[in-house]
C-alpha cells in the first residue's frame, strides 16, 4: 500500500519505483557504516544521484543513516539503509528514545544537543503560533522533509527542505535576520527573495534596519519557522497599528459628541475597560481600529463616565491619512485612491480602515451603514508611493513600449506591472500599474506620455 501511495503522490509508474526491495543494515559504530557502504558498492553498482549521507549531515529532527540505491541481481533496484543501533532507535522510536538506553557519554552528548536544538525550535514555533491547528500546519512540513544542502558565506552547511527559499534560509540563520532581510545573493548574484535553493548554493542575506516581513512571503516560504515568525510579526504589527488608528478614531468620535476634552483619567479608563470586558486600553483601541467595536459607542460610554455630553454635536474633524499607517489602513483595490483624490473611509471588521475614492462604485454599495463610514482626508505631505492604474492606447510599432517606459521613468515614476491586450492590429492597448506620489505626479506622467507621437489615448483606470 505504501508503494501504491508513493506512485500516486509522485506520479510514478511501477518500474520507476526504486525501493520496492529494501534492506536495513545495522552495525556497531559510524566507521562500520562507511565500511559496509564500500562493501555494498563493490558488489553492486549504485544508482547515480541516489546516495544520501544523513550521518554527516543529519535531518533537522535528528534522523541519521546512510541511504543508497543499488542495481541488484537481474537488474532489480534495491534500497539499502545503513545505520548504528543508536541511530536505529531514534529512527524507530523518536528523538527522545536515546535517554532510555545506555551509550557512551560522547554519543549521548551529541544526540542530546541535536535533540535539544530541534525541540527548542518546536517550542519557538508553538510560542509564535496562535492555536493548535496553526502549530500543526507549521510543523508538518519540517517532520521528514526532502532536503537540500546550502552554504553560508562562512562555509557552514545548512540543511533546508526541498523547495525552501532565500527567506526560509534567512529565518533559519536567525529570526532577526529573517525579519530584516531586504535582498539575497545566491552564488554571488542578486536574486529575488522567493528564489528556490538548490544543492550546493552559497547563500548570503542582505539586511536593512527599516525592512520588515511582507505578507506576500507567506505564499512561497516552506519552513515552519519562517511561516510562524512571519505570521507572528504581522499579527503584532497589525495589532499595534490598529491600536494607534483606534485612538485617532475614538478622539474623532468624542469630538463629534461635543465633548470638551477627548481625554479621560486613568481611573475612568480602567472602569471602561472593565465594563467592556477587555484587558487593556490598547485592546479597546485595537478593536476599534480593526472594526470589532464602533468608536461612537465606546465614545458615548467613555463620556458617560467623565462629563455630561455637550449640547449638540461638535465638529468631528477628519482622520488624516499619511500613507504610512501600515496594515491598519488599507487602500481599496477597486479604485486605488492616491493623494489628491476625494476619499472616504469604511470600517471593515477584522481588517481595519479601508480607504476608497468618493466616486468608487464598490464603496457606494456599502453605504447602508453610516456608523461604519468615517471622514478621512490626506495629510499635506504623504510618506509613500501609491499604486495607480492607467490604460495607454498606442500605434502598434516596434519600440513603442520602450519609449513609454522611458517617459515613465524620466517622470520619476516606477512601473509595478505591465500587460498588453492579446488582440493586436493597427493599435494596441497597454495596461500599467504605476507608483506615484499624488495626483499632481500622475498628471505629470500622463503629460509626458501624451508627448509621444505613437500614443493615441491615455486614461486612468478605476475598476
Amino acid at each position: 500500500y505504501s508503494i501504491y501511495n508513493k506512485m500516486h503522490e509522485k506520479h510514478l509508474s511501477f518500474s520507476q519505483v526504486l525501493d520496492i526491495y529494501g534492506f536495513r543494515v545495522v552495525v556497531e559504530d559510524v566507521p562500520a557504516c562507511y565500511l559496509a557502504l564500500g562493501a555494498l558498492h563493490s558488489l553492486y553498482k549504485p544508482v547515480p544521484g541516489k546516495f544520501k549521507d544523513y550521518i554527516a549531515i543529519p535531518k533537522v529532527n535528528g534522523y541519521q543513516s546512510l541511504h543508497t540505491t543499488l542495481i541488484g541481481p537481474y537488474g532489480m533496484p534495491v534500497e539499502v539503509q545503513i545505520r548504528t543501533q543508536a541511530m536505529n532507535r531514534i529512527a524507530d522510536a523518536g528523538v527522545a528514545s536515546h535517554w532510555l538506553y545506555k551509550s557512551s557519554d560522547a554519543e549521548i552528548n551529541e544526540v542530546q544537543q541535536r535533540t535539544h536544538k530541534w525541540l527548542q525550535s518546536l517550542l519557538d514555533i508553538q510560542h509564535a503560533s496562535g492555536d493548535p491547528a496553526e502549530f500543526l500546519e507549521h510543523i508538518k512540513v519540517d517532520l521528514f522533509p526532502d532536503e537540500v544542502y546550502v552554504f553560508t558565506p562562512q562555509g557552514k552547511i545548512m540543511a533546508m527542505p526541498r523547495g525552501a527559499t532565500a527567506v526560509d534560509f534567512a529565518y533559519a540563520v536567525h529570526t532577526d535576520i529573517g525579519n530584516r532581510c531586504a535582498a539575497a545573493r545566491i552564488n554571488y548574484e542578486l536574486v529575488p527573495l522567493g528564489t528556490e535553493l538548490k544543492n550546493g548554493d552559497r547563500v548570503e542575506i542582505i539586511t536593512a534596519a527599516h525592512e520588515h516581513p511582507n505578507p506576500a512571503w507567506l505564499s512561497y516560504v516552506k519552513t515552519a519557522k519562517a511561516r510562524s515568525q512571519i505570521r507572528h510579526f504581522l499579527k503584532t504589527m497589525q495589532y499595534e497599528e490598529a491600536a494607534a488608528l483606534g485612538e485617532r478614531m475614538l478622539t474623532q468620535a468624542v469630538r463629534a459628541l461635543g465633548a470638551k476634552s477627548p481625554e479621560a483619567t486613568s481611573e475612568r479608563w480602567e472602569r471602561l475597560v472593565r465594563d467592556l470586558g477587555a484587558k487593556s486600553r490598547q485592546e479597546v483601541a485595537a478593536d476599534i481600529g480593526l472594526g470589532k467595536r464602533l468608536a461612537a459607542i465606546v465614545a458615548r460610554k467613555l463620556l458617560a463616565l467623565t462629563e455630561p455630553q455637550g449640547e449638540g454635536k461638535g465638529p468631528a474633524g477628519s482622520i488624516v491619512i499619511h500613507g504610512s499607517e501600515g496594515l491598519a489602513v488599507q487602500f481599496g483595490k477597486c479604485c486605488n485612491p492616491i493623494p489628491g483624490d476625494p476619499i472616504v473611509g469604511f470600517i471593515k471588521k477584522g481588517q481595519g480602515l479601508v480607504v476608497h475614492t468618493n466616486d468608487c462604485p464598490t464603496a457606494a454599495k456599502s453605504r447602508g451603514d453610516p456608523e461604519k463610514w468615517l471622514d478621512v482626508e490626506w495629510a499635506p505631505e504623504t510618506d509613500k508611493m501609491f499604486d495607480v492604474g492607467i490604460r495607454v492606447t498606442v500605434v502598434n510599432q516596434r519600440g513603442v513600449l520602450a519609449k513609454v517606459a522611458t517617459e515613465i521613468a524620466e517622470a520619476a515614476s516606477n512601473i509595478d506591472n505591465v500587460s498588453m491586450d492579446e488582440e493586436r492590429s493597427l493599435y494596441t492597448t497597454m495596461h500599467f500599474t504605476l507608483q506615484v506620489a499624488n495626483r499632481l505626479h500622475l498628471a505629470k506622467v500622463m503629460r509626458a506620455l501624451r508627448r509621444i507621437e505613437e500614443v493615441v489615448r491615455i486614461a486612468r483606470v478605476k475598476e
